[in-house]
């Protein structure tokens, strides 16, 4: 009996390895924000047919270090950036001009810098870099939004009235050439520009921001996206020697396939890793190459505002975006 019972558990821990279903528990692992943006973006594309960048890292000179960026949505028409707050219970500005959030659950307050004045600052970080690689940009080119997409967010009447400001009715309401002074985002800044020169600006936009520095992305099994920093593989040794080939330089994105029985013992899992190509916008070209490692290889991965490192089985894992 004892052995039949052995047998079914090896059998089923199996079946699982070759589905990729390993549960790995990373519930203190906060990428509430990294998905709530890329559902963001993906509407955004939706309604206005751009195109958006989610987490890029924008080199600012006066302080030396990359400025965040949650959302860049580049149009036609104009380039918009988004700043994503998921804050729940009452907001109101307070006397030092900062956002102050009172928890409805937890009855705490929380004081948060003021995010338009933040976008306004990362519009001015952004325009100068798009400017010093190269791209002449239009008076009004660039705008900002703050988005609050919680439906327990509350805000207090002086954070209604700036339009700047869309609360989660707004966003939910939002629809493409709106009459709506509040949603009526896109005012084709681009038409000051004509003909070809248009085109040309906007092909040159697109690729800058395309080749831009941001946030690697980590996407897990379950629809799930961490933002943060790939740092290395850790595994069995006789797996090492080629992943060291994977270098951020040579390769754009890694993508996890299914693991494959080879034989009790013996299973293994394939990840496609594709090549950068720097002929284009830095992004990944027809080459690619597989490499099959054992399934209990786990890829060290610091999420963005974490304070140390973790670990993912590459069994949980869809794919790798790397940043250049």
């Amino acid at each position: 009996m004892w052995v039949e019972i052995l047998c079914c558990l090896v059998f089923y821990k199996l079946f699982r390895l070759y589905l990729g279903d390993d549960v790995d528990d990373f519930a203190d692992i906060n990428n509430s924000h990294s998905d709530i943006c890329f559902a963001i973006a993906s509407r955004l594309e939706k309604l206005y047919g751009g195109k958006c960048f989610v987490g890029l890292r924008i080199p600012d000179p006066d302080s030396g270090n990359r400025q965040h960026i949650d959302i860049v949505l580049l149009t036609k028409k104009e380039i918009l950036v988004v700043a994503v707050r998921n804050f729940s219970g009452y907001v109101h500005v307070n006397n030092d001009g900062n956002w102050s959030c009172t928890s409805d659950k937890k009855h705490k307050t929380e004081t948060h810098p003021d995010p338009v004045l933040e976008v306004s600052a990362q519009i001015t970080i952004l325009q100068s870099y798009l400017e010093q690689r190269g791209a002449s940009l239009p008076k009004g080119l660039i705008n900002g939004r703050v988005i609050l997409p919680n439906p327990y967010c509350i805000v207090s009447p002086s954070i209604m009235l700036q339009t700047e400001v869309l609360t989660h009715d707004k966003w939910r309401d939002l629809k493409p050439d709106s009459k709506d002074g509040d949603f009526n985002w896109v005012k084709s800044a681009f038409s000051g520009v004509k003909g070809e020169n248009q085109d040309a600006l906007h092909q040159n936009i697109h690729f800058i921001l395309s080749s831009s520095p941001m946030w690697d992305r980590l996407e897990l099994k379950g629809n799930r996206n961490v933002l943060g920093e790939f740092i290395e593989f850790k595994g069995h040794h006789s797996d090492m020697a080629a992943l060291q080939s994977i270098k951020r330089s040579k390769v754009s994105r890694i993508v996890v396939q299914k693991a494959s029985l080879l034989g009790l013992g013996n299973s293994r899992t394939q990840i496609v890793c594709s090549a950068r190509d720097y002929r284009s916008d830095g992004s990944s070209s027809s080459e690619s190459k597989e490499i099959a490692v054992k399934p209990n290889t786990e890829v060290v991965f610091e999420p963005l505002n974490s304070k140390k490192p973790r670990k993912f089985k590459l069994s949980r894992i869809v794919s790798i975006s790397l940043s250049t």
